[in-house]
């Protein structure tokens, strides 16, 4: 199975007991409201927690993780889009899903007549806890599952089987005292115990809703046109990050638009350009209001004036979020 996912791509791969987990973390979260307005997060606990519900007679998972980093371009003028790099290039789970479903004809292979459960981030499946358990690297403080090698800018993926295959000892934290991510936090979202408030975090806001975000979130956002990477920024195990040199990760044209241009997306040239990018999660709504939020950071003579001009878009979450940047742009 190891050779296999090498085979496939993946950098890392092992395998735990799928024995269940400790309902506390996930219970205890969603209690406090962390899972902000992520309904999904709150349906089918009982799968997330046991494998054994998801898949019945499970007794193994599967973990993999594919290196992403790519550098940062050498300089970027203003009004250039700022995206979390796991969605600089094509979306993930068009090309990850592909492979884990491989890994999975793989195991059938090997394994004739065994069930198999293929997960990529879609199915309630914990993929950070098993792949700490079956030793790939450790959730650390701010919440991402850190690799010895590839730090934490690593994509996840599972497979859920009833096989018996030898499980890998589980990998050990290595945050030990530091803690340089929860004051870099832009917003306070994380809680220090691998846990963060979704209310409060810019990826939350800037991906899951398309509805107005809190106006005092919004100059914390004003940086961000999809997702965050701060707290992986200032994390040392992303010190010296290696290269993937995978095409998938190659810049999307998307991402290559100007802020203004993409708060001016019309709905077809929208469709046109959405294809086959993470950017499409918020929808031309959510896009285009993040993008209208960054005219505020990039603060020039084309903000104030596109800002003004969205200010009566037809769609209300944009016109209202451009009226609130054209009165700060003066």
């Amino acid at each position: 199975m190891k050779e296999a996912a090498r085979a496939l791509g993946f950098d890392l791969c092992g395998i735990a007991e799928a024995r269940p987990l400790d309902p506390e973390p996930l219970r205890s979260w969603i209690a406090a409201g962390h899972a902000a307005g992520m309904g999904y997060m709150k349906e089918h606990v009982e799968e997330r927690l046991d494998p054994g519900k998801l898949l019945k007679g499970a007794r193994s998972v599967v973990a993999v993780a594919m290196n992403y980093h790519r550098r940062d371009p050498p300089s970027t003028p203003p009004g250039t889009p700022h995206v979390a790099r796991y969605a600089r290039g094509r979306d993930y789970h068009l090309f990850l899903r592909r492979k884990v479903r491989k890994l999975r004809r793989r195991l059938l292979e090997l394994s004739p007549g065994a069930r198999v459960h293929p997960s990529v981030d879609t199915s309630p499946v914990m993929e950070k806890a098993w792949a700490e358990r079956a030793g790939l690297g450790w959730v650390g403080k701010n919440g991402t599952l850190i690799t010895e090698r590839f730090g934490s800018y690593v994509l996840l993926g599972t497979l859920v089987t009833d096989v018996s295959l030898a499980p890998d000892a589980p990998h050990p934290e290595r945050c030990g005292s530091c803690s340089q991510c929860l004051p870099a936090c832009p917003t306070g979202a994380l809680l220090g115990d691998g846990k963060l408030d979704s209310r409060l975090c810019i990826s939350y806001w800037t991906i899951e809703t398309r509805a107005s975000i809190p106006p005092e979130l919004r100059a914390a956002c004003a940086d961000w046109t999809f997702g965050c990477d701060v707290c992986q920024e200032v994390c040392p195990w992303n010190g010296e990050p290696v290269e993937t040199g995978r095409r998938d990760f190659d810049p999307h044209p998307l991402t290559r638009l100007r802020c203004s241009e993409l708060a001016a997306l019309s709905p077809e040239r929208y469709a046109e350009l959405a294809v086959g990018s993470p950017l499409r999660r918020p929808g031309r709504t959510g896009l285009r209001r993040n993008a209208v939020l960054n005219l505020l950071a990039q603060g020039d003579a084309e903000a104030r004036e596109t800002s003004r001009a969205l200010s009566a878009d037809p769609d209300p979450v944009v016109a209202e979020t451009a009226a609130w940047v054209a009165e700060r742009l003066g």
